[in-house]
């Protein structure tokens, strides 16, 4: 077995991944977090919050997974969310045209059949909304639709002062046509995504010099290949276009190598033109190194310019502006629209109004021609230039309206989680060539905390043990209590799943009221006061205390 398939044989084994609906043959594309995998995502995704919702200020939201059709038809997901597909002639299997190599002289990688034509296939769900079927909707491909459309709200709530983000978490779909890659490429999977709305022409972060001497590996698409700089230089140099890309680069790094992935299996490649989303006008992806897949995509930092609010304002008829007000106001000549009310009343009777606004929206490029066309309530409304006037005034302006744009970190929550436990997984020989499988997860992340053994299940052992776990348990510890089978089993189980600490009752428990707390990675021992216990395990699973100063060295 390859490394992919031994962790995930463990994985499976122990309770953190296995594959969906296995009694009916499963389905490609579909895991099941288990009991510790649930409990791992949940730890990184909390910790993502601490990055993002805490320490960056970006409130979180959560909407709906599935979507109307006009959202997705304004995001361009209808018409752009596509993939080239071919399907065998002989044996049925469908590929992804761009994923089929000239190792396959064109011919069906399973069987060697012939291939049918390329057609494009769009990877969203479609669904119906309501008992009449009529209405389309979509399961969302990411999460961040409900974000720009609640725009106007959410602009409010942040007193229209940019820039501001919104944080989410939740699951996304996508169709995948042919998902063979296990859990690095699900059908179903978990995104956590922040959108900051930016002032367009001022992408300079209030905190760049924060970030501005990290050190990251960068692959720029003009030569894919590695250059170790620090992100106050790339950004200098042009490499990374701005400081607000710069700035998100930096903290992806920062979450990442916090989470467990190792910095040398990290780097930022940058997306070629023939690659990016439709949406974006640039784009780095954070990749890490794995055993069978090579580099794969755990994050990528976007810019999405006004293209989403844009489009949206344009579909909806909705305002999508924020005013932003000068540091000091400026004195300028205007050309003011004036549509002629006497004329568009009588015309227009309700509309009027609309008609005007709509036409004092509009450029004095949009103003020339013979006839001007303007969209009311969904319709084609069209003006006789004659029944617009022009006056140039001038007057001091306070500020102006602008479209924000957006920059999106995007996080793949069970991709991270997969190559954690990869990253994480040794295999050792310890006494007597016996194997040791330990993962060595982040304590912070680990999804037990801490085990509690009696030596024995007799001798008033029990009792003690009970006492200790209730103990660690009421200050919020996620305790294992393990009785079953000889010590040194119970300590392989639990670093095969990679719990930090193990306390243990024995004997000398009785007498003295100690106990000693096991380390999981260098396997040390020391022994503690019964009621230092609950501190002492606090302090090392914060970093706050190191195990040589726990306590009496075993």
């Amino acid at each position: 077995m390859d490394k992919y398939e031994r962790v995930i044989e463990m994985a499976k084994r122990r309770g953190f991944l296995w594959q969906s609906f296995e009694i009916y043959g499963a389905t490609a594309g579909f895991w099941d977090f288990g009991p510790l995998g649930a409990i791992l995502k949940r730890r990184i995704e909390n910790l993502w919050r601490e990055f993002y919702v805490i320490n960056e200020g970006f409130y979180e939201v959560d909407g709906p997974t599935i979507g109307i059709e006009d959202v997705f038809t304004a995001s361009g997901h209808v018409r752009g969310f596509v993939d080239l597909v071919v399907e065998c002639k002989k044996c049925g299997e469908m590929f992804r045209a761009d994923h089929l190599t000239e190792k396959h002289n064109g011919g069906c990688p399973e069987c060697g059949g012939v291939l049918g034509d390329p057609y494009a296939f769009n990877l969203m769900f479609k669904t119906a909304i309501g008992p009449d079927s009529k209405r389309i909707g979509y399961l969302r491909p990411e999460t961040a639709q409900n974000i720009f459309t609640a725009f106007g709200r959410l602009v409010r709530f942040y007193r229209n002062k940019l820039p501001f983000g919104v944080a989410q978490i939740g699951k996304v779909y996508r169709n995948e046509i042919s998902p063979r890659q296990g859990v690095i490429r699900l059908r179903e999977f978990t995104q956590a995504e922040a959108e900051i709305f930016v002032h367009p022409w001022e992408k300079r972060h209030p905190r760049f010099g924060s970030v501005a001497d990290t050190v990251v590996r960068l692959y720029p698409k003009e030569k894919q290949d590695g250059i170790n700089i620090t992100v106050g230089e790339a950004v200098e140099k042009g490499i990374i276009a701005h400081q607000f890309l710069g700035y998100h680069i930096a903290l992806a790094q920062s979450f990442l190598t916090d989470v467990g992935i190792p910095l040398e299996k990290l780097r930022f490649r940058q997306h070629r033109v023939d690659e990016r989303a439709h949406y974006a006008v640039d784009c780095w992806d954070a990749e890490t190194l794995t055993d069978r897949f090579e580099w794969i995509e755990l994050v990528g930092i976007a810019d999405r310019t006004d293209y989403d609010l844009k489009s949206h304002s344009e579909h909806a008829n909705a305002d999508m502006r924020v005013f932003v007000s000068y540091d000091r106001p400026k004195t300028v000549e205007q050309l003011v629209i004036k549509p002629d009310m006497g004329v568009l009343g009588p015309k227009f009777k309700d509309m009027a109004a609309k008609v005007a606004d709509a036409l004092k929206a509009l450029s004095i490029d949009q103003l020339r021609g013979e006839e001007i066309a303007v969209k009311i309530d969904g319709k084609i409304v069209r003006i006789d230039p004659k029944w617009i006037e022009y006056e140039r005034v001038t007057e001091e302006v306070q500020g102006e309206y602008v479209v924000p744009h957006i920059i999106e970190p995007s996080y793949g929550i069970d991709r991270i989680v997969y190559a954690l436990l990869e990253h994480s997984f040794e295999e050792e020989c310890v006494e007597d060539d016996d194997a040791r499988i330990v993962l060595r997860i982040p304590p912070n992340i680990a999804p037990i905390q801490v085990a509690v053994f009696p030596l024995l299940s007799k001798d008033g052992l029990v009792e003690c043990a009970k006492r200790v776990e209730s103990l660690l348990r009421q200050n919020k510890l996620l305790v294992d209590y393990d009785e079953s089978g000889t010590i040194g089993r119970r300590y392989r189980r639990h670093d095969e799943i990679g719990t930090p600490l193990a306390v243990t009752i024995d004997h000398q428990t009785l007498d003295d009221d100690t106990v000693t707390i096991r380390d999981r990675d260098s396997m040390e021992q020391v022994r503690v006061r019964t009621d230092e216990v609950v501190e002492i395990v606090c302090g090392l699973l914060s970093g706050d205390v190191s195990f040589e100063g726990a306590g009496t060295r075993i």
